[in-house]
């Protein structure tokens, strides 16, 4: 099963390579929708692949998760939230209530209703930003260990 869905995202890569999709360099005449900008030095694949696939391979991302219990990865949805975050006007990452939330503002212009946030979070974990930021304590204090765990525990 897990061999399917793969051969079905190699199948989405190959037909994006050879489907002319988004094209950056040239003005749109159309209104377009604000996209914020990753954290990142760049995605997991070029702009107009995420653009035409990025449902296939939540959905192939889904279905490893699910079926074969495969966690993380590249189209994982914590990654994406994790990358694509936006900051509200207090510093702190917007949810998806917020208009100026990184996957609203392509769904709304779209006028495509999404659901994947009813169970999934909209915003990175801040605690285990702050876990991974700070390194564990290594002196041998089981209790400042204990602590550290207790706080990284998203």
């Amino acid at each position: 099963m897990a061999r399917a869905r793969k051969s079905l995202a190699l199948a989405a890569i190959f037909v994006a390579a050879l489907t002319p999709a988004f094209a950056d360099e040239a003005p749109s005449p159309m209104p377009t929708p604000f996209i914020p900008r990753g954290k990142g030095d760049h995605c997991v694949r070029d702009n107009a692949f995420m653009r035409r696939y990025h449902m296939v391979m939540l959905k192939a991302q889904r279905d490893d998760t699910v079926h074969e219990g495969e966690r993380g990865g590249d189209f994982s949805i914590k990654a994406c939230v994790t990358c694509h975050a936006v900051n509200g006007s207090d510093g702190q990452p917007v949810g998806y209530s917020d208009p100026k939330h990184f996957c609203r503002s392509c769904h709304a212009y779209a006028s495509v209703s999404i659901d994947c946030f009813e169970c999934h979070s909209s915003k990175p974990s801040l605690k285990a930003k702050a876990a991974e930021a700070a390194p564990p304590p290594d002196d041998g204090d089981v209790a400042a260990l204990n602590a550290y765990l207790r706080e990284a525990r998203p």
